[in-house]
C-alpha cells in the first residue's frame, strides 16, 4: 500500500460513515406504513438505502422514486416522523470514537459533509456525540449536492485548506465521486450502509473496514512509516 501525502484535516461523510442512523431512518418510514394499516418492511431491505435517506428509504418501503406521484407526500410524513425521534437508536460506529480522538491528537482537523438536510444534521449532531466537529455543511448548505464536489469545497474553505490537504471519507460512491472531483484523496468505509454498487467498484484510493484502519494510514502517512505498505 502507497503512503498518502499526510492530510492536514480529514472529512467525513455522516449518515453510514460516522453514524449508525439506519435504525432511526427505518423507524421512521415504517410508521409510514403502519399509519397506512401496511406490515413493517424488513430492517435487512431498508438498511443498505440508508446513505439515500428519504429517496433510498421510500424507495425501498414504498417502491416509489422521486418523480412517482404520492412520493411527496411520503417523503413529507418521513421527514416528520424522522424528526420527531432521530436519535434514539442512533450511535456512533465501532471506533470512531478513537479515529476522532487521534486526529484531534495529531494537530489535524475533521469536519463532517454530508447530503443530510441541516434541519437534521444540526439537532443530531450533538444528540449523538459529534459537535465538536472543525466544520459542518448539510445538503442544503450549498448549491449543489454530493456528487457535486461544491459541499467538499466549501468545507475546505471553512478550513482555510486548499482541497488537496483535505481526505474524504464515505460510504457511498457520490462519496467517492465528490471527493475526486474536489481533487481529495478518497476513502471508501466497507464498514457503513455502502449501497447497490459494491465499494471494491468505485475506485477509491483507499477501502477500509474499520475506523481503526483510516487511523493507521493518517498516523502512518505522518510519520512517514512504511511498515503499513507491508
Amino acid at each position: 500500500m502507497t503512503l498518502p501525502t499526510p492530510p492536514r484535516a480529514i472529512l467525513f461523510d455522516l449518515d453510514g460513515t460516522l453514524a449508525d442512523t439506519a435504525p432511526d431512518l427505518a423507524a421512521a418510514v415504517n410508521l409510514l406504513r403502519a399509519e397506512r394499516g401496511l406490515a413493517p418492511t424488513a430492517y435487512e431491505l431498508l438498511r443498505p438505502t440508508a446513505s439515500a435517506g428519504a429517496r433510498g428509504m421510500i424507495g425501498a418501503a414504498f417502491g416509489l422514486k422521486p418523480e412517482d406521484e404520492g412520493f411527496v407526500e411520503l417523503r413529507d410524513g418521513f421527514f416528520h416522523n424522522y424528526q420527531a425521534a432521530m436519535a434514539v437508536h442512533s450511535t456512533l460506529f465501532p471506533g470512531i470514537v478513537e479515529l476522532l480522538a487521534g486526529i484531534e491528537q495529531a494537530g489535524l482537523q475533521w469536519g463532517i459533509v454530508t447530503n443530510k438536510p441541516s434541519r437534521f444534521t444540526d439537532p443530531l449532531l450533538p444528540l449523538i456525540g459529534l459537535a465538536h466537529a472543525a466544520c459542518v455543511v448539510s445538503g442544503d448548505t450549498t448549491a449543489h449536492a454530493k456528487p457535486h464536489p461544491a459541499p467538499l469545497l466549501e468545507a475546505a474553505g471553512r478550513l482555510g485548506l486548499a482541497p488537496e490537504q483535505c481526505w474524504y471519507v464515505g460510504d457511498d460512491l457520490r462519496d467517492i465521486q465528490a471527493g475526486k472531483a474536489a481533487a481529495m484523496k478518497t476513502i471508501a468505509c466497507g464498514w457503513g450502509y455502502c449501497g447497490p454498487v459494491e465499494p471494491q467498484g468505485w475506485q477509491a484510493d483507499y477501502l477500509f473496514d474499520s475506523p481503526l484502519e483510516l487511523l493507521a494510514l493518517m498516523q502512518h502517512s505522518l510519520t512517514g512509516n512504511t511498515e503499513l505498505a507491508a
